[in-house]
């Protein structure tokens, strides 16, 4: 681990030749179990340091993260305002060492410092992602259900400006919308209500991947929530 930008994800990588023509290339099996098990370290340890902070989410969800970043999202560390960027939002923000691990390491602008800063006044990793474009962080989360009805609205942006300005052959505007959520998060009713209006509106650019532990606070899960989430998503189309 190296101080500021993190260790380059990119050397040691295989090439391989798709049917067009081109060359993608992806690290070696060897380099992403490193990198998936330096998320879940540096999550581990600013929060021992810190002594308060919530290290199961980014432990867990280390490996899903880390394809979506490497494998999926489209985003430049060197100009984090790029405007056709995709958005990440991590809806449930008590797991905030899973988005800071990766912002470290893809090279935004998260050095080593601010990772053992974590939760301390003036950093810019306090507990709850706090908006920091310059940082990567698309937007404030917290209070769960937050993060979700915030990423039905950066939907709905897209989709509007996409009306706007793209022509035939010519997409000025043509990003995603990605989002971490919890069980936590839907069982609040601002989700309920931004699920509703996204599907109304029939937004296709979120992809929400749902993180359901089946703990909280209080226990499990089925202490008070028992519905069907796929049912409910079917019915909001």
């Amino acid at each position: 681990m190296t101080d500021g930008a993190g260790p380059d994800l990119r050397p040691d990588v295989t090439a391989h030749a798709h049917g067009d023509g081109t060359l993608h290339a992806h690290p070696s099996d060897d380099l992403e179990q490193l990198c998936i098990n330096t998320i879940r370290t540096l999550a581990m340890d600013a929060v021992q340091q810190a002594n308060s902070g919530h290290p199961g989410t980014p432990m867990a969800l280390a490996p899903l993260a880390y394809a979506l970043w490497i494998r999926h999202m489209r985003y430049n560390p060197g100009n984090p305002k790029w405007f056709d960027r995709d958005r990440f939002v991590l809806s449930n923000g008590h797991g905030s060492m899973l988005l800071y691990s990766l912002l470290h390491l893809t090279g935004h602008d998260i050095s080593m410092d601010e990772i053992k800063n974590f939760r301390q006044l003036g950093s810019h990793t306090p507990g709850h992602p706090e908006y920091c474009l310059d940082c990567g962080i698309e937007t404030t989360s917290g209070p769960l259900g937050q993060g979700f009805a915030t990423g039905v609205g950066m939907a709905m942006a897209e989709k509007y400006l996409a009306k706007q300005f793209n022509k035939p052959g010519f997409k000025l505007v043509d990003h995603n919308i990605y989002a971490i959520v919890s069980d936590g998060d839907l069982m609040e009713g601002l989700s309920s209500e931004a699920a509703s209006l996204a599907g109304h509106l029939g937004l296709g650019k979120i992809v929400y991947l749902y993180s359901d532990n089946k703990i909280s606070i209080e226990g499990p899960t089925d202490l008070a929530f028992t519905e069907s989430v796929k049912k409910r998503f079917d019915a909001y189309g």
